[in-house]
């Protein structure tokens, strides 16, 4: 029997389809991304103009790896917490012979690692976020914020979301309810101003990033388009979120699978197409900013030199439609921004707890990551051992846009292989079952294992081969992947000898003639 239960010790099922749904939406926040994550993308070499097309592949990836979530969920609601980590076990597990049963402790290792890789770095990156758009709107009233100030202000996020998330999932929940009206109602405004504002073109602008709006929806390069890709992978990650709160929702087996699906259909095929043609359709060499080496650069190009380029953008189009309004507007556009990173980064962190404390419940992580608060029943020392991590990742990528994008692409790496060895764990949960449909559990994971491994690919070739920031942001992501891989081999290593277990079981004697 598998050690890992759905026991939530003490944990409260207070969660329905809404609140599930809200949970991984915040995660996904789209309003929040695009005011952040549209630099990165300038700032790599090729495929600028490739941003929307890029989207849509990892949104064609997302959806795929999202059905197979979603059919696990369904088959498994009793995962409590551990969500992928438990999947991973029980579809070997659940296998009648005895050569695949004995698989099981490695393929949740594997899913654990990755989970880990992929959760514990992208709320740090959250942390840098929150601490550059703080900066951002303090420049906008002349004042500058060091270095120092900026990872002051980063560690002072990371708590404050720590004291959040110990509190409990309902608070959190509310919070991210609130966040999520705001930022869609926030997104769709600007998408509306930034198409007024190309077609009435008020400035007069003659050169755009794209000549036409079917520029914008079009593939210009393979390479950049798949580069564009990896990173977009990022704003479209926590649809799976939903899978960790099974012990906190009312009806698991029925709302965590469509909070999975729809999550990502609300966020990802409607508000982020949305909102990266509008951004990139509105682009033109009116759009002024500073490279590092104090050039003046327009375009595009001030896109990648701007730590907020959606601000400088929401202020041009205020000032030329709004009558000269377009400070206060950018200034309240980048106040939601703010919640929504609030949102996103709460989210992240209670999704990254929940899975340390199912794998300290089934003995595979340091059992203070399994312990309860008295009161609020969460996993309250993990929280804080998370928020120390966020803080530093956080404060790492601050030091400039090749750290920041360095430590993305590490958080996507780990996004990738987990997403993979879901996709290969459906069809091993599935095949040779009553249930099983060619389909929705042969076909369907195996394009998302070809496409989260296209992807994974890309990030290794095309970084390392295209240069400039590209290529060291990818060679930093490597290292940290490998440092990662190599911590948690060695942890599994000693755990094995403590606790007397092999990492892959012997068959039984028995058996061995099977």
């Amino acid at each position: 029997m598998a050690e890992t239960t759905s026991t939530t010790g003490g944990m409260q099922r207070t969660l329905g389809l809404t609140g599930v749904t809200m949970n991984a939406m915040a995660l996904i926040a789209p309003g929040a991304f695009l005011w952040i994550t549209m630099q990165l993308q300038a700032a790599n070499t090729g495929g600028t103009t490739d941003m929307w097309t890029g989207i849509v592949v990892a949104l064609i990836i997302a959806l795929l790896t999202a059905f197979s979530f979603a059919e696990l969920a369904r088959k498994y609601p009793d995962a409590g917490t551990g969500g992928s980590y438990y999947f991973a076990e029980k579809a070997f597990l659940d296998r009648d012979e005895p050569r695949h049963q004995r698989f099981a402790r490695i393929a949740k290792f594997i899913t654990g690692w990755a989970a880990h890789l992929f959760y514990w770095v992208y709320p740090g990156v959250m942390v840098s976020f929150m601490a550059l758009i703080i900066t951002y709107i303090l420049g906008q009233f002349g004042i500058t914020l060091p270095l120092v100030g900026q990872i002051v202000v980063a560690v002072l996020f990371a708590i404050l979301v720590g004291f959040i998330a110990v509190r409990g999932i309902s608070g959190s929940t509310n919070i991210n309810i609130a966040m999520n009206v705001i930022q869609l109602t926030a997104l769709v405004g600007f998408s509306i101003l930034a198409i007024i504002f190309r077609l009435t073109n008020p400035l007069g602008a003659s050169q755009w990033a794209h000549p036409n709006a079917i520029s914008v929806v079009t593939p210009h390069d393979l390479a950049g388009m798949l580069f564009q890709s990896t990173i977009a992978i990022l704003i479209l990650v926590g649809f799976e979120s939903a899978t960790s709160l099974a012990a906190e929702a009312k009806n698991p087996k029925r709302d965590i699978p469509r909070a999975v699906i729809l999550s990502l259909i609300i966020q990802g095929l409607f508000a982020y197409l949305l909102e990266y043609f509008a951004a990139n359709y509105a682009v033109s060499e009116k759009l002024v900013g500073t490279a590092t080496d104090g050039s003046a650069v327009t375009g595009m190009a001030a896109v990648a030199a701007s730590g907020a380029p959606i601000g400088d953008m929401v202020r041009l189009m205020g000032d030329a439609l709004l009558g000269g309004n377009g400070f206060a507007l950018m200034i309240i556009l980048s106040i939601t921004v703010v919640f929504a990173i609030l949102g996103t980064t709460l989210a992240a962190l209670n999704t990254a707890v929940r899975i340390s404390f199912a794998m300290a419940q089934d003995k595979e992580m340091p059992d203070v990551m399994g312990l309860l608060h008295g009161k609020y029943a969460t996993p309250h020392v993990g929280i804080w051992i998370m928020v120390a991590v966020c803080a530093v990742i956080g404060s790492v990528g601050l030091i400039n846009v090749t750290a920041l994008t360095g430590t993305t692409l590490a958080s996507n790496i780990g996004t990738f292989v987990l997403y993979a060895v879901i996709c290969g764990v459906t069809f091993v949960s599935f095949a040779g079952r009553a249930e099983f449909h060619s389909v929705k559990h042969a076909i369907i994971p195996l394009l998302g294992i070809i496409g989260n491994v296209g992807m994974l690919l890309a990030i290794l070739v095309i970084g390392l081969t295209t240069g400039g920031v590209s290529t060291q942001a990818t060679i930093m992501a490597i290292g940290i992947t490998v440092g990662w891989g190599l911590i948690s081999v060695a942890y599994l290593a000693y755990n094995s000898r403590k606790q007397g277990k092999p990492i892959i079981a012997s068959i039984p004697s028995a058996a061995s003639g099977d």
